[in-house]
């Protein structure tokens, strides 16, 4: 069963800049980060049976919904057959809604009543209701199922289907990590890091990151690679951090992707490897990390690692700026290109600049 999460974005990174001159080699500082309060960030909450078919962004563009197949013949509907959840996976919504509905009534099948919380929470195959999906999912969750444990506490910490009690979501958290929940360690792990819901407490929240991270959870491993990095509730170590980050960035973490370039670059934890550092560039500016972009602009314009295309380093370096990651070093080097090769960049970053708005328009806020 896969859950979603809405990550709660606290991890502290280092702030170091990246500076070198152009004849030197250049060492990939590790990304800022600004803290940002625990608010729900990026993914859509829940606790479904499956993973939405919905179509998922790919690195240059978004990818297309993939077709739906004929519903199949009959199967027995026995122990071993989840008519409701084969349904979901197919995009048959409503479907999925009235199998489930039975089976939870008729049944008292838990994950029957995760998947109708689900269902109520995102409006698929009926209507969007907060109220009934915390009901269902709490019908779930005090028969046991962790997954609809998670997903109560989610809604109770961000006032989903009733009164915000972090309180009570705390508890939740804590006994769907019990449980083996993986989102819910991680993000009971964020609690403690926050300090608010609880006494701030890094080596607790260490603990929950490293449950989460050994599941495969590719936040929490990200999360544990920065502690492991400033040695912050676990001691100092740069090869775990690599380790970590080479796994998130297998995961698709766009943050651990760039914070593994920049390892992989300078040698930091891990052996130097900057061909490989830069195919993580590219990777994330295409994905749209401003960092990255910042960064694959300055191995291009100075030639590091990768061979100088001052056109395409001014192109990110302009996109790195439109996206809040300036640099007043490459502003410079920018400033110095002849009038021709300077619109060439300008006029690729425009480009992808409105195809970045024309994407984002197509897919909703």
């Amino acid at each position: 069963m896969a859950t979603v999460v809405r990550r709660l974005a606290i991890i502290v990174a280092s702030s170091a800049m990246l500076a070198a001159p152009a004849t030197a080699q250049v060492s990939l500082a590790p990304p800022a980060a600004t803290p940002a309060p625990p608010e729900a960030k990026s993914k859509s909450h829940g606790a479904a049976a499956a993973k939405k078919p919905a179509a998922q962004p790919a690195p240059a563009a978004p990818k297309a919904a993939a077709p739906q197949p004929a519903p199949p013949a009959a199967v027995p509907d026995d122990s071993k057959v989840d008519l409701a959840y084969g349904a979901y996976q197919r995009g048959h919504f409503v479907e999925a809604f009235k199998i489930a509905t039975q089976r939870a009534s008729d049944k008292g099948d838990i994950k029957a009543m995760t998947l109708l919380g689900e269902l109520y929470a995102n409006g698929l195959g009926t209507n969007h209701d907060d109220a009934k999906a915390a009901l269902w999912y709490k019908a779930a969750a005090d028969r046991g199922e962790r997954e609809a444990m998670f997903a109560l506490a989610m809604f109770r910490i961000r006032g989903r289907g009733g009164p915000a009690d972090k309180s009570e979501g705390a508890k939740l958290l804590a006994a769907s990590a019990k449980l083996g929940s993986a989102p819910a360690a991680y993000n009971l792990g964020l609690l403690y890091l926050e300090g608010q819901t609880f006494p701030q407490d890094l080596r607790r929240a260490a603990e929950l990151f490293r449950q989460a991270a050994d599941a495969g959870n590719p936040e929490a491993q990200y999360a544990l690679a920065t502690f492991y990095k400033e040695g912050r509730g676990v001691e100092k170590n740069l090869a775990e951090a690599a380790r970590l980050l080479k796994a998130a960035a297998l995961a698709d973490n766009v943050d651990a992707e760039v914070e593994y370039a920049i390892a992989l670059f300078n040698g930091t934890g891990t052996p130097k490897d900057e061909a490989a550092a830069v195919q993580l560039l590219w990777r994330a500016s295409r994905q749209g990390s401003a960092i990255a972009q910042n960064r694959l602009a300055r191995v291009l314009l100075f030639g590091l690692g990768a061979p100088q295309n001052k056109i395409e380093g001014a192109k990110w370096h302009i996109v790195a700026k439109a996206g809040g990651d300036g640099d007043l070093q490459l502003d410079k080097v920018v400033e110095e290109m002849t009038p021709e090769d300077r619109a060439k960049a300008e006029a690729a970053a425009a480009h992808w600049l409105h195809r970045d708005v024309a994407k984002t328009t197509a897919n909703g806020p």
